[in-house]
């Protein structure tokens, strides 16, 4: 697994410590955590179902479309 070094100032380092330890993980798994979650595409796992006026009923269906109509071209 690559390994990846930055320097931060140590009050930075000392706050980073601190929200670890409050979190329970290791500063390692912590800094990890939050860069895989600044750069993952996408809607994070669960994010509609608990999202703040989400959507709490049955699942949404897209009826049929129907046909694409052919137009007369302009000239």
């Amino acid at each position: 697994m690559p390994q990846l070094h930055l320097y931060v100032n140590d009050d930075l380092a000392a706050e980073i410590g601190r929200r670890a330890e409050a979190a329970g993980m290791s500063v390692s798994r912590f800094l990890a955590t939050l860069v895989r979650e600044r750069t993952r595409s996408g809607w994070p796992d669960g994010w509609f179902e608990h999202v703040p006026g989400g959507w709490h009923g049955e699942p949404l269906e897209r009826p049929p479309q129907g046909s694409i109509e052919t137009r007369d071209t302009l000239t």
